[in-house]
């Protein structure tokens, strides 16, 4: 028995192999699937985007997309008894907002291993996340390539 299992588990996910991996560990490290909630977030729409613009894409559109996806990944990949969430906004702040307003005891998330220019380029959402957590955060590096 270990002690985060029955806790409440955040993983967010980006649906790359790694996120998924870490939902994996997420259910084993809860031994109870029920027990971990996955989240993607989605970043806001730019209102001047062809899609906004011409009215085409919704929020609610991309997340009944989101939704169908998560549904074929999960299964593609056995993941069965999670709780799956979308959310809008900054991923870093919305997560750790999510888990504070969830009373998450544990935040499982991957790092994608960028360093240098392309992490000061493309942010981390694991770092922000690490940042503003009202819990333990536990980040799966990934191994160099």
């Amino acid at each position: 028995m270990g002690y985060f299992q029955g806790k409440k588990i955040l993983v967010p996910t980006d649906f790359s192999e790694s996120s998924l991996n870490a939902i994996t560990t997420a259910i084993q490290i809860a031994e109870d699937p029920a027990s971990v909630t996955v989240v993607h977030v989605m970043v806001p729409l730019d209102m001047v985007s062809p899609g906004v613009l011409f009215g085409g894409l919704t929020n609610e559109k991309r997340t009944e997309h989101v939704l169908e996806y998560a549904k074929e990944e999960f299964e593609k990949h056995q993941i069965e008894g999670v709780a799956f969430e979308t959310l809008v906004g900054d991923p870093g702040i919305k997560l750790a907002d999510f888990a504070k307003d969830n009373e998450i005891e544990l935040i499982i998330i991957p790092s994608h291993g960028y360093t240098g220019i392309a992490r000061l380029a493309l942010g981390s959402v694991a770092e922000r996340v690490l940042r503003h957590a009202p819990c333990p955060t536990l980040v799966l590096r990934q191994p160099k390539k």
